[in-house]
């Protein structure tokens, strides 16, 4: 297993006689593995066999199982075996052919996408411009959260069997990234409008596979789809929700999965030395947050030099080592590790010293002020919170951190308006494209945040210019970093870092070195099976 430089943390600390000295390099690129990868699948492999995968979390409830108005990446990652996208994300961020196999932009507000004539849904029905241009029609017009990522869609039609139009009303960035999540699938709109296919109760893609089997919360089964136009590796997918880390760390270790994602910042450590085993820790772009209640009962956070101390206070760089075993790293609200992403140690706030934090509270008549930071429970969030909480120490103010199992702190954050938290912990995922992120600063437009976010018409003005910006525009990024730093209602921190470990003797897997998605399954239908004629499990 590769192994370089890195901080132990509490728990790698107690079994550091085991030897605990050094963690893997966080989105370290695989020896031998192309650029952008951390590892690539064995093409030479023959296709075929079984896997078992295991994940935390089933898919989310609250909308079934339709990709439109699904807000949760774990829905995404699963979806995104059955379901595909116009356009597909690459290494490195770049944009791929997905089910279109190539696309023109005649101007800066027009795309016109041509179909693959070999995509097929898994019922046999190929894939036609009137089913993409339908589905993407259906996105704008639900309630669905990525309807706000596609940007400013005017117009969506078929021009014939294989092409598809969109146009814009002005110039966004971020079209083609927001294209490639699953929310934005292709649906078999002809099934759905017939009613013989309500995407709700079950999932009918063109993907690489469909479902043979679910029980919530418990077990999937997915089986190739023999009309995909990709040469699929293995034949069936097992996908086991185990809850505890311990336990997918241990069904690693017994060989009873081949691939689980894992959420322990110290698996890395823990499961090093095992034969066979390999943990790739993967970067990623989804970050760490922390939301200043503007609402909050009591005016706690309502003058924004309250909010400025208390971003100046914050030393990213110690929750990515002592809270991340320093497998996160400081970030702006353009996430750190996309092109483009603005430099954290640039902003306002990590230029004001302990003494302006201190004098800025002192002005606005909170020297001693004290709240309850609201966290949930899963690690690692609450060392994250802890040593937020000792940052704050330093200029005499005092957090109380309430953990929270994830539903009832779900409820407390994102149910009333005006919400009546003082604080809380959360993360996003972290996209894509650079300006995607900061439409969410935006509650108007985002919505979840309306009960602890006042609107800010310059912060607004900012989000906007770096969605109109074109690609590479450092100016229009580095204005919005400091617009969302400035406002400190919901401040950056740093990236959430993932892991997946696997058995190298079980599966040859392709696997980036920085995700955007939250989805570990990504090119799962480039795997393949060493043992391709192995029992099945």
């Amino acid at each position: 297993m590769r192994v370089s430089g890195g901080l132990c943390t509490a728990l790698a600390a107690a079994v550091a006689a085991a030897g605990c000295a050094a963690h893997p390099e966080r989105g370290a690129e695989g020896g031998g593995a192309p650029p952008g990868h951390l590892a690539a699948a064995d093409e030479n492999a023959p296709a075929g066999g079984d896997l078992a995968l295991q994940m935390p979390v089933d898919i989310g409830t609250a909308y079934g199982l339709d990709p439109q108005p699904a807000d949760v990446a774990t829905t995404w990652q699963l979806q995104s075996l059955v379901y595909d996208t116009l356009v597909r994300i690459g290494p490195d961020f770049g944009i791929e052919p997905g089910l279109a196999e190539s696309w023109e932009t005649p101007d800066a507000t027009t795309y016109l996408f041509h179909l693959r004539q070999d995509a097929a849904f898994s019922n046999g029905r190929r894939v036609t411009a009137g089913d993409a241009a339908g589905s993407l029609e259906r996105l704008l017009a639900g309630e669905g959260v990525w309807r706000t990522q596609l940007g400013p869609v005017e117009e969506v039609r078929a021009r014939d069997e294989s092409t598809v139009e969109v146009r814009l009303s002005r110039p966004y960035a971020p079209f083609l990234a927001a294209l490639a999540n699953t929310p934005a699938a292709v649906l078999p709109m002809k099934e759905l409008d017939e009613g013989s296919f309500d995407p709700a109760e079950e999932m009918l893609g063109s993907g690489p596979y469909k479902v043979a089997f679910h029980r919530q919360d418990v077990l999937w089964r997915f089986e190739r789809n023999e009309e995909h136009w990709e040469a699929v590796g293995a034949d069936r997918l097992q996908v086991m929700i185990a809850p505890q880390e311990q336990a997918r760390m241990a069904a690693l270790q017994s060989g009873g999965a081949d691939l689980a994602m894992l959420g322990n910042v110290d698996a890395p450590l823990l499961l090093d030395g095992v034969r066979g085993l390999e943990v790739a820790p993967q970067a990623t772009t989804d970050f760490y947050y922390l939301m200043l209640n503007a609402n909050a009962p009591g005016g706690l956070f309502d003058d924004p030099r309250v909010r400025t101390a208390l971003n100046a206070a914050i030393d990213r760089g110690q929750i990515s080592e002592a809270g991340l075993a320093g497998l996160g790293e400081p970030t702006g609200v353009t996430p750190a590790g996309l092109p483009g992403a603005c430099d954290p140690a640039a902003l306002p706030s990590a230029r004001t010293g302990l003494d302006e934090a201190r004098a800025l509270l002192a002005e606005a008549g909170a020297e001693d002020l004290e709240f309850t930071l609201a966290i949930y429970s899963t690690a690692p969030a609450p060392a994250v919170a802890e040593v937020i909480q000792q940052n704050l120490e330093r200029i005499g103010v005092t957090a109380h951190i309430r953990q929270l199992d994830e539903g009832s702190w779900s409820a407390e954050v994102y149910g009333d308006v005006p919400a009546d938290f003082d604080a809380a912990l959360s993360w996003f995922a972290g996209y894509a494209a650079a300006p995607m992120v900061g439409q969410w600063w935006n509650p108007e437009a985002a919505g979840f945040n309306a009960g602890f976010m006042d609107p800010a018409p310059e912060l607004d003005a900012a989000i906007e210019t770096a969605l109109r910006a074109e690609p590479g525009d450092r100016e229009a990024l580095d204005a919005l970093c400091t617009a969302v730093d400035t406002d400190a209602q919901m401040i950056p921190l740093v990236t959430r870092p993932a892991s997946i470990g696997y058995r190298s003797d079980a599966v040859s897997p392709e696997i980036y070195a920085t995700e955007g998605y939250g989805n570990a399954f990504r090119n799962i239908a480039h795997y393949r099976v060493p043992d391709a004629g192995g029992a099945d499990r």
